[in-house]
């Protein structure tokens, strides 16, 4: 694979860390030193000119893995290092693998895209109200939840609020008609997540566990905390430096639960970008563009619904199922981010080549240093960075 020419960027200083690799990374990942030498020196010069503690990378190019590498430190203040086996947070990447898991389910006839979340509940989705399981009752009188289909919970267009502790009171609502629009939500995953659970019958974390993690060799990747997780996990840094402790999620969620490693993370998007476990057409659904984006930003979500800021025609950025898409230079890309206040990920794909760069951020400062990475291994992909990270590359 080709490193596209190294580019610029406006900095501001500190010391660089220093980049270390796994010696029990396995040999699929390794690459010559030579070929990603400069990619791995520049990364240090732009973590270090923007005070990012701890940052992963993983380049695939078809299906192999050429290069997976981490950078700094897992906790600075014992001056842990940042390693290739280090448990991170996914955030919202989990989003894209959930999805995967329920394109398998699709194509083994357990579950319909477009069949109605009704046909597999045995009673109204308000009826359920269970703090534990899943509460819904706020959708009481509102028969729009019929129209919600596993397709329109996956591309975003549910009409329901990213969170629902975003919402006065908590009361989830619609803020359009399901499938007319699109609005990023968490909770579209939840529910979805409630669908398979509750009227199929289905353990999501076992689900995972089996189609995901299993089947791609990701050992180190759970929907789950696992104990096991303590000895090598990363701590988070803010925006400020301030230090966040790793969060030991003990419920799954769809939407963002998912601990994991860089080398985990670049196996499985090896697996799911060469279309392992899906049919043909099922990975073909996965990143077809289904809901065209016209929000000029991705959050606040709700609130930005009909400020429709021109990208470029070209660009079409869309929703497909659980990933954004796009279309480069060369044909179509796909990505999917995950970001919490200390969290920086993103992920960037060129279908047509069949090209991942994966970016996992325990400093949610890396989010700075990411378009200049990605032009760096992939060149111009157009992505709409201004419209990912409104407050930091925005007008």
């Amino acid at each position: 694979m080709k490193i596209s020419p190294l580019i610029t960027a406006t900095l501001v200083g500190a010391c660089a860390p220093t980049a270390v690799t796994s010696p029990a990374l396995d040999a699929q990942a390794s690459a010559p030193v030579e070929e990603y030498g400069a990619l791995d020196s520049r990364i240090n010069e732009l973590m270090a000119a923007n005070n990012v503690k701890g940052m992963a990378i993983a380049i695939i190019d078809g299906d192999e893995i050429r290069h997976v590498r981490a950078f700094g430190y897992a906790n600075v203040e014992n001056q842990v290092p940042l390693e290739t086996d280090t448990i991170m947070y996914a955030a919202s990447i989990t989003k894209a693998a959930f999805t995967y898991m329920v394109l398998q389910l699709v194509d083994e006839g357990k579950i319909d895209l477009d069949t109605p979340i009704s046909d597999y509940l045995a009673k109204p989705l308000p009826e359920y109200n269970d703090e534990d399981r899943g509460d819904w009752s706020s959708l009481q009188g509102d028969e729009e939840w019929r129209l919600l289909t596993p397709r329109i919970l996956l591309n975003h267009s549910s009409g329901l609020a990213n969170l629902r502790w975003f919402e006065p009171d908590n009361d989830m609502s619609f803020h359009f008609t399901p499938g007319t629009a699109y609005a990023y939500s968490g909770e579209g995953f939840y529910l979805l997540q409630f669908v398979l659970e509750e009227g199929l019958g289905l353990n999501v974390k076992n689900e995972m566990q089996h189609r995901i993690f299993n089947r791609f060799g990701m050992p180190n990747t759970s929907m789950q905390w696992r104990e096991d997780f303590a000895s090598h996990l990363a701590d988070g840094y803010a925006f400020d430096g301030s230090f966040v402790e790793h969060d030991a999620r003990s419920n799954v969620s769809a939407s963002g639960s998912m601990d994991t490693t860089i080398a985990d993370q670049a196996r499985m998007w090896r697996g799911m970008l060469m279309g392992e476990g899906l049919s043909p057409e099922m990975r073909a659904e996965w990143t077809r563009p289904e809901v065209p984006i016209s929000t000029k930003s991705k959050f606040p979500t709700i609130r930005v619904l009909g400020t429709y800021d021109p990208i470029g025609p070209e660009v079409r950025l869309a929703s497909g199922l659980g990933v954004d898409t796009w279309e480069g230079p060369a044909g179509r890309f796909f990505a999917k981010g995950g970001h919490n206040e200390w969290t920086g990920n993103i992920v960037q794909c060129d279908e047509a080549n069949k090209r991942c760069v994966v970016l996992l951020g325990n400093d949610v400062r890396a989010e700075l240093i990411y378009p200049a990475i990605v032009t760096m291994v992939m060149g111009d992909t157009r992505y709409p960075w201004a419209w990912t990270y409104p407050e930091l590359f925005g007008n």
